[in-house]
């Protein structure tokens, strides 16, 4: 009788086994990352669900998002701002000055402190107190620089550092689409492993009743239940664990979206092959290319240093004359009624010749930066290199590790099943399917984190290479 009942339930069970394994979609995984199917263990609906009031979300949606909306973004869009009114205020110094003015004075004056005087032999001399008297004076004032070439350079300048802001941006919006990409990333891994521990409770349950029935039957010894309940605590306690790290993650990418942290989100998108892709070629030489091309922080060093050069050559042309026109016309009188209109109109060239050797010292300054800038711009240029080069080293990696972890995940379903039919037939204890099922657990863990080391290969490919907010 007891190996009857043993019997029977091992076929029930090894029928729910199999027919769990034809649900369950393949997971096959091609080297160019397009054949990357569902994960193999199927989430309860309780990972899929989506918590009330969450935000459905795709990566391509994080990226965008991110690129328009980040602190970061939203900062460097002021700093563009700061670098355009500089350009305004340098700009202005050849552009027309005019000004309006009206005075009343109430003077009164002493010649004698200016030396002026009278010979005594005259007979007779100024008082020594003038006034008071009073004077009414209006002035319309124009200026203009006609030849100043100096401040030309200067504007030259002011709008290359307007470049270089526009590119500090660009560098702001592509980390800040990295950064919303991977937050997406381990936010979609946290899912699946959520999903995960709940099939490992499941499974841990199931176990638990089999060793019970076993138990009941005579078939086992009390232990094996003892262990099947150990394992269920475990497999609840890692569920707890993982909701956790689901409900954090979400915070993270809250954060990486410039948005409240209590915001919540409903994941569109899984780890499946193609997710993470982007325009970034898989050759090395050609991502190189690309990213010499587009990669905006680059660009915004290469304009720090055009702007420093540019600078030095304005200083250096502050030495040659500047040519300015200058006139006032107004009424001015006694009073408001006996005023005459008088004017004035003046022309003037100045020369520097002597500065105590300061502008020396500001082109000096400015050639130091430019060369600073270049060696920044040729170590920028290696570490591009070397991050387009680790990518696509974590890509092929990633890669390799899936079908390893596909093969194991495979291997590990089977090594649980027999195990349990071999425990339900009353001819092993539960050691070996406890073993099975840790084993189990570990599969399903390393496959989701091939699945995840791929994506994020990708997502680091595509900023490498200065094409990330094309991420999807």
């Amino acid at each position: 009788m007891h190996k009857f009942v043993g019997t029977a339930v091992a076929a029930a069970l090894c029928w729910s086994v199999a027919a769990s394994a034809q649900s369950a979609p393949d997971a096959s995984f091609g080297r160019n990352g397009s054949g990357i199917g569902a994960a193999r263990t199927v989430p309860s609906s309780d990972a899929e669900a989506a918590a009330p009031g969450a935000t459905r979300l795709t990566l391509a949606e994080a990226v965008r998002m991110a690129s328009g909306i980040a602190p970061a973004v939203e900062a460097a869009g002021y700093r563009v701002a700061g670098a355009e009114a500089r350009a305004n205020e340098t700009r202005a110094g050849l552009l027309p000055s005019l000004s309006l003015s009206a005075a009343y004075f109430n003077r009164s004056a002493t010649l004698a402190s200016t030396g002026f005087s009278f010979p005594p032999n005259l007979g007779f001399s100024l008082p020594a107190l003038i006034g008071p008297y009073d004077n009414v004076d209006g002035r319309i004032r124009v200026s203009q620089s006609v030849v100043d070439v100096a401040t030309w350079q200067h504007l030259k300048a002011d709008r290359i550092q307007v470049q270089g802001s526009e590119a500090d941006r660009g560098a702001a919006v592509q980390g800040a689409a990295r950064a919303a990409a991977l937050a997406y990333l381990r936010a979609v891994r946290a899912q699946a492993l959520l999903g995960a521990r709940q099939a490992d409770s499941v499974t841990a349950a199931e176990l638990l009743s089999l060793a019970d029935a076993q138990v009941q039957a005579g078939v086992s010894p009390p232990l094996d239940a003892t262990r099947a309940r150990t394992q269920l605590a475990a497999a609840r306690g890692a569920l707890i664990v993982a909701r956790n790290q689901r409900q954090k993650a979400d915070i993270d990418l809250a954060l990486a979206l410039g948005q409240d942290p209590a915001a919540v989100y409903a994941l569109a998108d899984t780890l499946t092959g193609d997710l993470g892709t982007s325009a970034a070629p898989l050759d090395s030489a050609a991502a190189l290319s690309l990213a010499l091309d587009r990669r905006a922080d680059l660009a915004a060093e290469r304009d720090r240093g055009l702007s420093a050069d540019a600078q030095r050559k304005a200083i250096g042309m502050e030495r040659l004359p500047r040519l300015d026109l200058e006139g006032d016309w107004g009424p001015n009188g006694k009073t408001p009624g006996t005023t005459l209109n008088t004017r004035d109109l003046a022309v003037s060239v100045t020369i520097p010749l002597l500065d105590g050797l300061k502008r020396d010292a500001r082109g000096a300054e400015q050639r130091a930066l430019a060369a600073e800038s270049g060696v920044r711009e040729r170590d920028l240029q290696r570490q591009i290199a070397a991050q387009v080069r680790s990518a696509l080293l974590d890509f092929a990696s990633g890669v390799e590790q899936h079908d390893v972890a596909a093969q194991g995940l495979s291997l590990a379903e089977e090594e649980l099943s027999e195990a349990r039919e071999r425990f339900a037939s009353g001819v092993a204890g539960n050691i070996d399917l406890i073993s099975a099922q840790s084993t189990l657990n570990q599969a399903r863990d390393a496959e989701i984190d091939a699945r995840f080391t791929t994506a994020a290969a990708r997502v680091n490919l595509a900023y490498a290479a200065g094409v990330v907010e094309t991420v999807h």
